[in-house]
């Protein structure tokens, strides 16, 4: 994959991205609203990636792509997951890096290509209900609400956010 928009690129991992990766993970939002999508060490960072590159050329998924500033600076990741009710876009922006619309600009051009790639009519996006911060990417992005309330998260039940994009 390489996508670019004004100020980013999308494109495919590397295994040399393991220590951005590793460093982008650690910052409190994401052990507090994705823990399980934190590397602890450069190591788990790697294998992850060395993972998320065998799915590239399959069907299955998951399609994670990380999100370089055009100066090259790996800054976080987008993804499409499926999870057996339909396919969940996600994304992540380091925390140095929030707060400058990178999150909605990368899946503002993420999301058309995923849907073509894979003819997908449409994309949930699922976040706690006090993620503001991803709460507000989806409004920008035109996604849908459908259902705010407790619902499975992470493996728990929790206040979330389901909504959907249609192509």
């Amino acid at each position: 994959m390489h996508l670019e928009t004004e100020r980013l690129i999308i494109t495919d991992f590397t295994l040399d991205m393991a220590q951005d990766v590793h460093l982008n993970s650690l910052d409190e939002d994401n052990r507090r609203f994705v823990p399980d999508e934190v590397f602890e060490t450069v190591e788990e960072a790697r294998e992850t990636i060395e993972y998320l590159m065998g799915q590239y050329g399959g069907e299955e998924g998951p399609f994670v792509h990380p999100v370089l500033l055009k100066t090259g600076e790996n800054i976080g990741y987008v993804q499409l997951v499926n999870i057996g009710e339909g396919w969940e876009l996600g994304y992540h922006i380091a925390k140095a890096c929030t707060g400058q619309g990178y999150a909605t600009e990368a899946a503002r051009a993420f999301l058309p290509a995923m849907a073509e790639k894979y003819r997908l009519d449409s994309i949930l996006g699922i976040c706690l209900a006090d993620n503001l911060a991803s709460v507000r990417v989806m409004e920008k992005l035109g996604f849908e609400n459908l259902f705010m309330g407790v619902g499975p998260y992470q493996g728990a039940q929790r206040p979330i956010v389901k909504n959907i994009w249609k192509a």
